[in-house]
């Protein structure tokens, strides 16, 4: 099993761009420095890590903060559990990208994973990414 967090702002993954002059697809600059982020933190929390090879769980929580322009209804929701947030990133390419980056490192191939549970949350702390990679 492997868990770990992903500290800041919160990236999904960006379609592929086309050059205009050699008619290439390639991935957005920020998209790739983002997954380059995620493996680090990986690595980091798990630096002889062998990739996974069975079927595998997938939990990825993205905690974004709490706007500054919250009235104290909807804080009181936010601290029950009950107000999520709505806004971009799309929780599809958040998966994307967490699981784009691990590929190969936290396990074999992103065919294996048959489960994946993802949610979006407030916090009253820093944003992040909570990860854990799991074979059930």
């Amino acid at each position: 099993m492997f868990e770990f967090e992903v500290i800041g702002g919160i990236k999904g993954k960006a379609r592929p761009r086309v050059n205009t002059y050699t008619c290439k697809a390639y991935t957005p600059g920020d998209t790739k420095d983002y997954e380059l982020l995620v493996k680090q933190y990986f690595k980091i929390k798990h630096p002889r890590s062998v990739p996974l090879e069975n079927r595998i769980k997938v939990t990825i929580i993205a905690y974004f903060k709490v706007p500054k322009t919250v009235t104290k209804k909807e804080r009181a929701l936010i601290e029950e559990g009950i107000l999520s947030p709505t806004k971009k990133p799309d929780i599809d390419n958040i998966v994307k990208i967490i699981l784009d980056s691990l590929n190969g490192i936290a396990f074999k191939d992103d065919n294996q994973i048959t489960k994946i549970e993802v949610e979006k949350a407030y916090t009253f702390d820093e944003e992040r990414v909570y990860v854990k990679v799991e074979e059930y």
